[in-house]
């Protein structure tokens, strides 16, 4: 059995970076306190809190004088300036993706078009983005798109993590809607590579691992193009979530994962794969 690993699978630069920044604040301030999960990992988010990073659900259950994070998918402005008012410490950990993401919509919406954004209800980034303009239209899906009533001037951006598939279905409704449209593409580039590395891969191997929390939006995505492609695909959160029968008459295993997965995980996985062989012709790494 071969194993290939996708090269760029796991930790994007923003998860990565705010990940660190979480290890190192708590390290210097004994403790930090963050609104929700870092990042949609649950293995993540329990080494986390032993490290003292906790999690609150809201500013006022943060212990007076301790720092309080902002998550790498971006934070509303009511939240923003209600921390400022209470002079309290701030550490940012936005991606700087998100953060482009917020600046265009603003311009967009300068220029008085209303603002349609391609993304999930009540995901923390999609929140995120919307609280930076006033009454936009959130699409998750075709069907919703179709239900749109036609409108004269507005601009587009999608959540940083959205397949490129989705977007480009919704955009091709949207143009039948709106008069004057113009569409910023904001997938971020981490995210169209390892999709496109996973569509690569899953069509050239006989099972196909995605390694990532069911919470987390893009390992649920890469699942759904690795499915598209090759039916022998699987999600896990860990090592322990895998099954031998898997993997029989296999001679080649694809392995990639979502952008909040560790290092250490893919690792652990991509071992246990590796027990389940008893030919083992090695891995690879898949670019």
């Amino acid at each position: 059995m071969k194993i290939l690993i996708a090269k760029d699978a796991g930790y994007c630069f923003g998860v990565r970076d705010a990940v660190n920044l979480a290890y190192e604040t708590a390290e210097d301030h004994g403790d930090v306190y963050m609104l929700g999960h870092i990042v949609h990992n649950e293995n993540v988010v329990k080494d986390l809190d032993e490290a003292g990073a906790k999690v609150v659900g809201k500013l006022k259950d943060v212990p007076k004088g301790k720092p309080i994070m902002f998550r790498a998918h971006g934070t509303s402005t009511k939240v923003w300036e209600k921390a400022q008012k209470q002079n309290m410490n701030i550490i940012d950990a936005t991606c700087p993706l998100v953060k482009e993401i917020h600046d265009e919509v603003i311009k967009l919406e300068k220029e008085g078009r209303k603002i349609i954004i391609i993304g999930d209800h009540g995901h923390d980034e999609v929140v995120g983005i919307a609280s930076q303009i006033k009454d936009p239209i959130i699409v998750a899906t075709p069907d919703e798109a179709q239900k749109l009533r036609k409108m004269k001037k507005a601009g587009i951006v999608s959540q940083s993590t959205q397949t490129i598939e989705n977007v480009q279905e919704i955009i091709n409704i949207l143009m039948t809607k709106v008069f004057d449209l113009r569409f910023i593409n904001t997938i971020c580039f981490p995210t169209k590579r390892n999709q496109q590395q996973l569509k690569d891969l899953s069509e050239k191997c006989d099972v196909m691992v995605v390694i990532g929390s069911f919470t987390s939006a893009n390992s649920n995505r890469l699942t759904q193009l690795a499915l598209e492609r090759n039916d022998r695909s699987y999600q896990v959160t860990s090592a322990d979530d895998l099954n031998s029968d898997w993997f029989n008459e296999s001679d080649v295993v694809g392995i990639t994962a979502g952008a909040s997965t560790p290092d250490n995980i893919i690792k652990n996985v991509t071992e246990k794969i590796k027990s389940f062989s008893n030919n083992l012709e090695g891995e690879m790494v898949y670019e």
